[in-house]
């Protein structure tokens, strides 16, 4: 185990934040080599810590690693894209519906408190806050969900879901509709819920096969 930072954090702990926060905000992008040597130079930490968090980022898959060569960021498929859809919507609606029937004030002020920041990042054009907000948003109505079996559900692919749908570009309609979820659980109208988060998880899908087919296409 690596020794903690002047703030008490792990240096293990804080390397994965930041390589997982470049790859989920597209800051290191996919087929990118990690090199060890070069990550630790740049955070000034030795190579354990790093070597750690590539580990702990293989296992969230986001990260591949070749033996006898660099660890690189995964490349996505359009059926990796598919099969987490499919999931996502699953265990997402169940999350939201959840979440409108058990939330109490505090739990809703909290969401409200994510979806402004969001929407406050969105107006002023800042990609990256307004992204992170609105994977927060995601992980706090889990929380309001008040089923810890789904969120460990959620824990084993949620690094990859929020780099396959959180990288859309249109942060004012993202907003738009995590303010229509919102209102939704607000009023506990678990029936709206099934029909808005489908839709919203879609436009997610839909944006991430287009970044990826882009993709394909430049290279």
């Amino acid at each position: 185990m690596t020794a903690a930072g002047a703030t008490g954090e792990l240096e293990s702990v804080r390397v994965t934040r930041i390589l997982r926060d470049d790859i989920v905000l597209g800051r290191r992008l996919p087929g990118s080599r990690l090199v060890e040597r070069d990550i630790a130079a740049e955070l000034d930490v030795s190579r354990l810590p790093v070597r750690e968090a590539i580990r702990t980022l293989v296992s969230e898959g986001v990260v591949v690693a070749r033996p006898r060569s660099w660890a690189v960021v995964r490349e996505f498929t359009q059926r990796d894209i598919r099969d987490f859809a499919e999931v996502r919507e699953s265990v997402e609606t169940l999350i939201f519906v959840f979440a409108a029937e058990r939330h109490d004030e505090a739990g809703i002020a909290r969401l409200r408190d994510v979806y402004e920041r969001e929407l406050a990042a969105a107006q002023a054009g800042e990609a990256e806050a307004a992204r992170m907000a609105a994977g927060e948003f995601h992980e706090v109505a889990a929380m309001l969900a008040g089923n810890d079996m789904l969120c460990e559900l959620i824990d084993v692919f949620a690094t990859r879901l929020r780099w396959l749908f959180g990288q859309h570009d249109d942060l004012l309609a993202m907003a738009a509709e995590h303010r229509a979820i919102l209102e939704a659980i607000s009023a506990r109208d678990a029936d709206a819920l099934r029909r808005i988060v489908p839709e919203h998880l879609a436009s997610g899908q839909l944006a991430a096969q287009l970044r990826l087919a882009d993709r394909a296409v430049v290279i």
